[in-house]
């Protein structure tokens, strides 16, 4: 039996949930703003994994990465989730570089 698709759904399925605190913390901490970091992050993880020669090591990194940018698009919907009261809000948050340029662009929506 060929278990490869069956642990990559499972290794898949644990890091997705992962990247659910991931978006929450990151919003909550730092603001939506740093989309663009998380999005630049996950698109240079997913690259990586094109460069890796094992197939277990590359589809974790390929899935990591992919997380990274889902999470892109996720941190502005947090944003206006926490704004509802739904999850807690933290009023320090750290600004990115280039905040004033980014907000000017459209974040990311699936």
């Amino acid at each position: 039996m060929n278990y490869f698709g069956f642990l990559t759904g499972i290794i898949t399925l644990l890091i997705i949930g992962l990247g659910f605190p991931l978006v929450i913390q990151t919003e909550r901490r730092l603001g939506y703003l740093w989309w663009v970091y998380m999005l630049a992050l996950g698109i240079l993880i997913i690259g990586a994994s094109l460069f890796i020669a094992n197939d277990w090591l590359s589809v974790i990194v390929g899935v990591l990465g992919a997380t990274f940018v889902w999470g892109s698009t996720e941190l502005k919907e947090q944003a206006a989730r926490a704004g509802l009261g739904w999850f807690p809000r933290h009023a320090k948050k750290i600004q990115p570089p280039f905040a004033n340029i980014i907000k000017k662009w459209p974040a990311p929506h699936l």
